[in-house]
């Protein structure tokens, strides 16, 4: 697992990882979110999705306290964190701003 993350994120394509646990409400409310912000992006961004109960180790290794948790990486590069749920318009200026 670590190596094709490791290969996923040091894409030049900016990468939205979400940690997310399917016991987690706010998990499932950022769900149809990240699909809005993937169609709107389109190729300009990458989502990947980590369930933090089946890969703890990838959690504990970007210290993923809580869910959900959003990590953008540019080029292998944690650029930006948010812990909690945000807005699509948000996310999308947070993607834009790190392109």
């Amino acid at each position: 697992m670590k190596s094709s993350f490791n290969k996923i994120i040091e894409s030049d394509t900016p990468v939205l990882v979400d940690f997310f646990a399917d016991w987690c409400g706010p998990c499932k409310m950022l769900a149809p979110i990240l699909k809005e912000v993937k169609d709107e992006l389109g190729e300009n961004i990458k989502i990947v999705k980590i369930d933090v109960d089946k890969n703890q180790p990838l959690a504990s290794k970007y210290n993923v306290r809580g869910v959900p948790t959003m990590l953008l990486f540019k080029n292998g590069k944690q650029v930006w964190r948010q812990s909690g749920a945000l807005p699509k318009k948000d996310i999308v200026q947070v993607v834009k701003s790190n392109s």
